[in-house]
């Protein structure tokens, strides 16, 4: 339970810290057709609207307690006698800025949203593989005219393992595997990303990854936690604007065709 309670807890407090008061969005740096402005190259690579695709893998290796183990009272360490784990995840997913970089000073940014799914090969560990759906949020810290741009981001999803648990205790042995195949992930990292242009850029950085069933799998079956930090390393590629100008306009489209047939009399 205490998972789930954490879970929902810091997803809860991502999105106050990611959100942005309409007043300020208003304020960021356009033209007054709403064109990214051409005094700051960063203008052409973080504004409302960008659709970009991305791909993530990480190295995930150390092996650490729950990082949320002091805000429930818990003591900060690992449990004695769990196994050690090495995830690879291998994340693919859609970016998409929702406002044009604006913010006070160190604090001028943007925010991302992500949409996607993950392959995580388990190379160290009773497992073998996780596969899940992902989404979250990526605050971009962005300077006029800054080719490196911090970030700080925050994922969460759900998907299956091959969870080794029920065979252990089936066969009488030791449970070191998890619980249930079916878990929920939550990834937290922070890092750089260096834009080599308005369509491609890279990013690298440290992040936190853990994974547990949320207690659902107690009491039949020990619900053992992972949690693994290490390096990440990525590539983002821009979706041209207008392509995403030609899908709205198929949308619009279906919409209007829709709408008509809808309206047409109906022969008696």
């Amino acid at each position: 339970m205490r998972c789930a309670i954490w879970l929902v807890t810091v997803l809860a407090l991502a999105c106050l810290s990611f959100a942005v008061p309409l007043s300020a969005r208003a304020e960021s740096n356009q033209s007054s057709n709403g064109a990214p402005s051409e005094t700051d190259f960063n203008q052409q690579i973080y504004y409302k609207n960008k659709l970009e695709f991305a791909y993530d893998t990480s190295y995930l290796f150390y092996n650490v307690p729950l990082l949320f183990d002091p805000f429930l009272g818990e003591k900060f360490a690992r449990v004695p006698g769990t196994v050690n784990y090495t995830l690879l995840p291998l994340i693919g997913s859609l970016r998409w800025q929702l406002y044009n970089p604006c913010g006070p000073s160190f604090l001028r940014g943007n925010t991302d949203v992500t949409f996607g799914g993950s392959y995580t090969v388990i190379t160290q560990g009773p497992e073998s593989r996780y596969i899940a759906v992902i989404t979250g949020v990526r605050y971009n810290f962005v300077q006029p005219n800054w080719r490196l741009a911090p970030y700080f981001e925050i994922k969460g999803g759900m998907g299956f393992t091959d969870a080794e648990g029920p065979e252990e205790v089936a066969s009488h042995q030791p449970q070191i595997g998890q619980g249930q195949d079916f878990t929920f992930t939550f990834l937290m990292g922070a890092g750089v990303r260096y834009n080599f242009n308005p369509r491609y850029s890279v990013s690298a950085g440290v992040e936190y990854m853990h994974m547990s069933n949320a207690n659902l799998s107690e009491p039949r079956y020990y619900n053992h936690g992972i949690n693994v930090v290490g390096p990440t390393v990525g590539i983002n590629v821009a979706i041209p604007d207008h392509t995403v100008e030609r899908v709205e306009s198929a949308l619009g489209s279906i919409d209007d065709w829709a709408g008509s047939r809808q309206s047409a009399p109906v022969a008696q």
